[in-house]
């Protein structure tokens, strides 16, 4: 779905969630306008669930973010919708396909009410009231204002799940960013509860959020990059060992890797066309502003300065800050730039066209032991592959495929599923194919290729994960 449909039915799904809930007040449940503002709601709550199987809705500061798509709150609907989240101590809904005409009533019903904060006063009873009314099949309610939990998604396994603890994953990351601007210091207790959440996702469920990663275009670059960023560097450190709490602390200091950006001016930081000298001198400070930011911060573990404040230092000593000399980068620096550069070529903005995962790594091993550390390039290219997880593929025989996990000892031949034959037509036997392993009868066998733009065929490659 490109950006702009999808603010569109950003917009229009929270227009018709007010209308709704307006009508809920005033009428009764059977009123004529009441079930004409349901039926408006569940169609495009269908429209958005034939693109993908859950739609999440959440508040984020003064916005209200769709999924991946933020909406300010002079969008008609924000206001009352994100009033009605607060006072029923909401900060997320999470409404999945299938949804029903009863579940969108009871829903209504319990955001019409008054706040739930003038009646209860404890937060157990808080979470026992929303479980009651929010037990329905196909929605479920967010974290609870002042809960200590940010979401069980990362305990499920499977696309759907990592889907969403991306999506809250960035939404954290704008609260994040916006409380560092805000208060010169970012939330340090919703960066651990986000770090916890994506790192057990990466524990249980790495080749989807990998998937995610490497495939989607997004629209939010600043907060997205700061997700990508974390996954991947823990990724990366769960290769070598590292686990518990300094895979977290590897972690949240990729996830305030940029933070210093908060100091330079939105016209350099959103500026389409090249920068100037003066522009790029300005925008070169953050690692120091960002390292400064946290050394301030007492809960930031002591890693995430040392992180923001040489992850733009390679190790032949070129990069920045200038003339700054290391004997040696730390780790977490090492794999923090390693993720840093990769998904800042892999993504797709108004001034730069996003590059296919073998140029990356050809930019890499181009530098093989001179700007990144060789073994841990070689690890990287081991961990996505050539071809990451959800990549569609063209064989050389011509058929189309997803890949399922990458090969490490060929990178050309991961493990696949094929769905379509040489001659483009869909198959009915859509078998698992391990590329690297060569029938007695074959000199080569079959290889990858190219990749291929996933919106030329009706496939949502992330469901074969």
């Amino acid at each position: 779905m490109d950006v702009t449909r999808r603010s569109r039915l950003a917009q229009d799904l929270v227009h018709r969630f007010a209308a709704a809930l307006s009508g809920v007040q005033l009428y009764s449940a059977d009123h004529p306008l009441v079930v004409r503002h349901i039926t408006a709601l569940a169609e495009i709550l269908e429209r958005l669930h034939a693109e993908q199987p859950a739609i999440t809705v959440g508040m984020v500061g003064p916005q209200m973010i769709i999924d991946d798509t933020a909406l300010q709150a002079s969008t008609t609907g924000v206001a009352e919708l994100q009033k009605r989240f607060r006072d029923r101590g909401i900060e997320r809904l999470v409404i999945e396909r299938g949804v029903e005409a009863y579940e969108i009533r009871q829903l209504l019903a319990a955001l019409s009410k008054g706040r739930v904060t003038d009646r209860i006063g404890s937060l157990d009873a808080l979470a026992q009231e929303a479980a009651t009314w929010l037990g329905l099949p196909h929605i479920r309610v967010g974290r609870l204002q002042g809960a200590a939990t940010w979401s069980d998604a990362a305990t499920v396994s499977g696309a759907d799940a990592a889907r969403q603890v991306y999506a809250e994953g960035v939404a954290a990351a704008t609260e994040i960013w916006q409380s560092a601007v805000a208060d010169k210091t970012p939330d340090a207790r919703l960066s651990r509860t986000m770090i916890d959440t994506v790192a057990r996702g990466v524990a249980q469920n790495r080749t989807a959020l990998l998937a995610l990663v490497a495939l989607k275009h997004y629209e939010n670059y600043t907060f997205t990059h700061m997700v990508n960023v974390a996954i991947l560097t823990m990724a990366q450190a769960r290769t070598l060992g590292i686990e518990g709490p300094l895979l977290r602390e590897f972690g949240l200091a990729a996830l305030m890797h940029d933070i210093g950006k908060i100091e330079v001016p939105y016209e350099i930081l959103t500026k389409t066309d090249k920068l100037t000298d003066e522009e790029f001198r300005i925008l070169k400070r953050h690692p120091i502003d960002g390292a400064a930011m946290l050394r301030r911060a007492k809960e930031m573990p002591a890693l995430a300065p040392i992180v923001a404040f040489e992850h733009h230092l390679r190790l032949d000593g070129s990069g920045y800050p200038y003339g700054v000399r290391r004997g040696a980068l730390n780790l977490g620096t090492m794999l923090c730039s390693i993720a840093d550069v990769y998904d800042a070529m892999r993504s797709q903005r108004a001034y730069q066209e996003a590059f296919p995962t073998d140029r990356i790594l050809a930019v890499f091993q181009r530098n093989d032991g001179v700007q990144f550390d060789q073994h841990l390039v070689r690890r990287f290219v081991q961990l996505l592959g050539i071809y990451p997880p959800g990549n569609l593929v063209k064989l050389t025989t011509g058929e189309i495929a997803v890949v399922l996990e990458p090969y490490a000892a060929d990178p050309y031949r991961p493990r696949v599923r094929l769905l379509y034959g040489s001659s483009g037509e869909a198959l009915d036997d859509q078998r698992e194919v391990r590329l690297w392993e060569v029938p007695p009868d074959e000199e080569t066998g079959v290889s990858v290729v190219s990749p291929i733009d996933p919106a030329e065929y009706p496939v949502d490659p992330l469901a074969f994960l």
